[in-house]
């Protein structure tokens, strides 16, 4: 075990909800929140066994009328399967952006479980010499 890590192995969990204005039939919505893994996969985690992760997709499209006040049949619009890499595209990547979003945002936080312990937040200053070191990082930021 590393000398600050709080736990060898991953037992959180993540909740992921994505909410789309592109009109979906509810199965095209659950293949878009199958994406979401993989924009988690991108920061480092495996999804480990005791993970409960749950991801959740939505559209503000295709308006429904107030129960029991409108037709007894209605219609719906949906997007052509055949244009959703796109989509699922900006899925992963708005993923990936908000957990490293979360994560340079974090602050350090006392635990609870082991109790009197820190997790500490990412040391961002290192972070960018880290990656100045590395070449990936050539703007100023802050």
């Amino acid at each position: 075990m590393q000398e600050d890590r709080l736990i060898e192995h991953e037992t959180g969990s993540i909740i992921v909800i994505i909410a789309t204005d592109l009109p979906m039939r509810p199965d095209l919505l659950s293949r878009l929140a199958r994406r979401a893994g993989l924009g988690i996969g991108r920061a480092g985690t495996p999804g480990g066994n005791n993970s409960g992760d749950i991801f959740l997709a939505f559209s503000t499209a295709n308006e429904l009328p107030t129960p029991g006040l409108g037709p007894d049949f209605s219609q719906m619009t949906h997007i052509n399967d055949d244009l959703l890499d796109t989509a699922y595209l900006a899925t992963v990547d708005a993923t990936d952006e908000a957990v490293i979003n979360a994560m340079i945002a974090a602050e350090d936080t006392p635990t609870f479980k082991p109790k009197g312990r820190v997790c500490r937040a990412i040391d961002t200053a290192r972070l960018v010499d880290l990656l100045r070191a590395a070449g990936k990082c050539d703007q100023p930021i802050g």
